[in-house]
């Protein structure tokens, strides 16, 4: 009688091992047609870490092919290849997809360094008013709010769809200069060294912005994990620690408290940003 207890308890062990299983979650991310990072990608490190903080049991897993950010946008918006996305809100965003508030890079998406051609270096050192950018070609990607927020305060912009042809462009002369948000420019000026092209010294734009983690408008469940998550993470420390880790040196090296900073407006900007939480954004002139 005891062995067959034993039998039939193991047996419904041996059962339910599948359906525990089955309780994690598959978390989908988009692949980025950007350069490839040398360690962990910091949004996906810290989606990670968020979701590990929630009460759910959830996998990540990178979706397909390469897909760029327009088309990353409709499969989210239809839940059809991927379940979440980084990206930069916009009022549209924000009404086709779900927002978790709480931003990626504390607004670094927003301060803008300027990618240009070595041989231009003096024309870039003699610009003191706005409106001597202005009067220059800018680049950005057809589908980036940028794009849009560059055009609204009175920038010539030229666009592109494909992310390494825009070096291309800048380096043959088609335009002027490329805003790159500081985290992003120092890679990219070392890559296209061999094209000859540079940082701007002592230039910087600034609108503010947030770049938030987007699922569709139906998956509530995982936009509170992920908030809740992050939450913890801003309470425990764990998020300032993992910034200062992926963003700490490029963040020192823009030396932005020693720029000239264009500031601009940003309109596309939704109400619903949480401008006034000091804590979440990042403030140049303080250590």
């Amino acid at each position: 009688m005891k062995l067959l207890r034993r039998s039939v308890l193991g047996g419904l062990l041996a059962m339910s091992l599948p359906s525990a299983r089955a309780a994690t979650t598959v978390v989908r991310f988009p692949r980025s047609d950007g350069p490839e990072p040398k360690a962990e990608h910091y949004p996906v490190r810290l989606l990670r870490m968020a979701l590990a903080r929630s009460s759910g049991d959830y996998a990540l897993q990178a979706a397909g092919p390469l897909m760029r950010q327009s088309r990353a946008l409709l499969e989210l918006q239809h839940a059809r290849t991927i379940d979440v996305m980084w990206t930069m809100t916009s009022q549209q965003r924000e009404k086709d997809l779900l927002p978790i508030r709480i931003p990626l890079d504390r607004g670094l998406i927003g301060w803008r360094l300027l990618l240009i051609r070595a041989h231009d270096l003096p024309r870039f050192k003699t610009l003191r008013r706005v409106a001597d950018l202005r009067a220059l070609e800018a680049l950005q990607g057809h589908d980036w709010p940028d794009t849009d927020i560059l055009r609204a305060n009175g920038f010539r912009v030229q666009t592109a769809s494909a992310y390494n042809g825009m070096f291309q462009m800048l380096a043959s002369g088609r335009v002027d200069y490329f805003p790159r948000a500081t985290f992003e420019i120092w890679d990219e000026a070392e890559q296209h060294a061999r094209n000859g092209l540079v940082v701007a010294p002592g230039l910087a734009l600034h609108y503010p912005s947030a770049f938030y983690y987007f699922v569709n408008k139906a998956n509530a469940a995982l936009a509170a994990d992920i908030e809740s998550g992050m939450k913890r993470m801003l309470a425990d420390g764990s998020y300032d620690q993992l910034f200062e880790a992926y963003y700490g040196k490029l963040v020192s090296r823009a030396a932005l408290p020693g720029r000239r900073v264009f500031n601009l407006e940003n309109p596309l900007l939704p109400s619903a940003t949480p401008l006034a939480r000091h804590e979440l954004w990042y403030h140049p002139n303080e250590k």
